[in-house]
């Protein structure tokens, strides 16, 4: 799929609303940039529509015109014309546009300051948020093991979420069900035990679908950060200088190995 217009939207909105995505996209073969950067996009869309009002009821309407148009996507018929969506229309069967609802409607719990409801509430919002999202770019580009790439995307999606937790505790919300040393470390060490299980099965990840796992490149340290010191997730200092994180994509993607 060649960059035409919309397609360079979504690159330069990727490019501006999540550098970390952007980077690992950049570092992807370049045929598989179009497939990551149209979920990216969508990603970017949907993850702040939340944020973008006060309005409870229109941050609903907003994300119900997301899951609208992926609806028609996966209907097979006519679809609107965006450039987020024409693009996804390209790369999405309709099956795959009708799993990533999931992605979207589980974004209405950022609408309100409601904590998590238990352990199995938070688990399933990382799932569906950054497993699902995964799960979908890996499948547009190759064969992969939906469990594998879960385990992994989960263990992403957990090193972000305590990245941003300051910055959610900050904005009123409730990121954690125990932001105890003792907690983080819980966490901390369920996501380093899924990365460890999904690294140990990587011959269940084509070459070709291997992209879509850049994006957890820094996991494990921002793991390793929080396990060791918890008190890093309330300060917001997680994660890498930009030479480091640099240096360190530029390791998995010379090697390979996600």
């Amino acid at each position: 799929m060649r960059f035409d217009a919309d397609l360079t939207a979504c690159a330069d909105l990727v490019r501006r609303a999540d550098p970390d995505r952007f980077m690992a996209a950049m570092a992807a073969p370049v045929p598989a940039r179009p497939v990551l950067f149209a979920l990216y996009a969508l990603n970017v869309e949907v993850a702040r529509v939340p944020w973008a009002t006060s309005e409870g009821m229109i941050a609903q309407i907003r994300l119900q015109w997301w899951r609208d148009a992926l609806a028609e996507i996966a209907a097979g018929g006519p679809v609107r014309k965006h450039e987020v969506i024409t693009p996804l229309a390209r790369i999405l069967s309709p099956k795959q546009a009708g799993d990533l609802d999931e992605m979207i409607a589980v974004r209405h719990w950022d609408i309100y300051k409601d904590p998590f409801d238990d352990p199995a509430h938070f688990e399933r919002y990382i799932d569906q948020t950054s497993g699902s999202l995964m799960w979908q770019a890996a499948q547009c580009l190759g064969q992969a093991s939906e469990g594998v790439v879960r385990d992994y995307a989960y263990a992403a999606g957990l090193a972000n979420w305590l990245r941003a937790v300051a910055q959610l505790r900050a904005r009123g919300r409730a990121p954690l069900l125990d932001g105890t040393g003792k907690g983080i470390r819980a966490l901390a060490d369920d996501g380093l035990l899924r990365l460890t299980r999904a690294r140990a099965a990587r011959a269940q990840v084509s070459r070709a679908a291997a992209p879509a796992l850049l994006v957890g490149w820094q996991a494990g340290t921002v793991l390793r950060q929080a396990r060791r010191d918890p008190g890093r997730v309330d300060a917001g200092t997680l994660g890498q200088g930009e030479v480091a994180r640099r240096m360190s994509l530029m390791v998995r993607v010379v090697t390979g190995r996600w």
